[in-house]
């Protein structure tokens, strides 16, 4: 079998990973061994938090829809059911953006879940 000679392809690859750690601190921008580690480990958490972040806005959506219904005098889930109940269908995101940007808007929604209880 014929030797193969890695150098250019080996050179490359640790090019690759020190490029992707430029601007970490200490060793894990400079040393091969640590910049693999703290990529691979970097990698893991984006990875988690993609996953993570839809459930951290979901979280915020409701905290925001909330305090917006309890200043019209409901709870969360008492606005949520009548919102069921009163046939509209918006979801959580666009609740939560009336509910900071347009609280007029957000009042005459409150007003209707509150009659369909």
């Amino acid at each position: 079998m014929p030797r193969v000679k890695r150098s250019v392809h080996a050179r490359k690859k640790r090019r690759k990973v020190l490029d992707r750690a430029k601007g970490y601190v200490g060793q894990s921008s400079v040393s091969y061994r640590k910049a693999k580690e703290a990529v691979q480990k970097a990698d893991n958490h984006a990875y988690r938090d993609r996953k993570r972040r839809k459930r951290v806005f979901r979280r915020l959506w409701i905290v925001r829809i909330n305090a917006a219904a309890r200043a019209e005098g409901l709870s969360y889930n008492q606005f949520v059911a009548g919102c069921r109940k009163a046939n509209i269908e918006l979801d959580r995101k666009t609740l939560a953006d009336l509910a900071v940007s347009d609280p007029a808007a957000f009042a005459k929604i409150a007003e209707r879940a509150k009659a369909a209880l």
